[in-house]
């Protein structure tokens, strides 16, 4: 089990309604992390149109979470 500290950006920010978390999981990979992330806030996004990183680095999908980690799902985001 690791306890791990989720970011929201953008439209994820949104939908969740808070910037922040943190949470005890037990996901084998940050994309299992993700999937329940979606189902408590009913994220819409799938994980092909995100990024994720990890304690500020850009992290691949496969990577376990780590305990006292913190890892910001990022979706697109469209500027002017």
């Amino acid at each position: 089990m690791a306890r791990v500290t989720l970011l929201y950006f953008a439209g994820l920010r949104e939908a969740a309604g808070i910037a922040s978390e943190t949470c005890d999981t037990d996901a084998i990979d940050l994309q299992a992390l993700y999937a329940q992330a979606a189902s408590r806030h009913g994220f819409a996004w799938p994980v092909s149109q995100l990024r994720v990183a990890v304690d500020g680095e850009f992290a691949k999908w496969q990577e376990a979470p780590r305990d006292g980690s913190e890892v910001a799902f990022i979706p697109p985001v469209s500027g002017g």
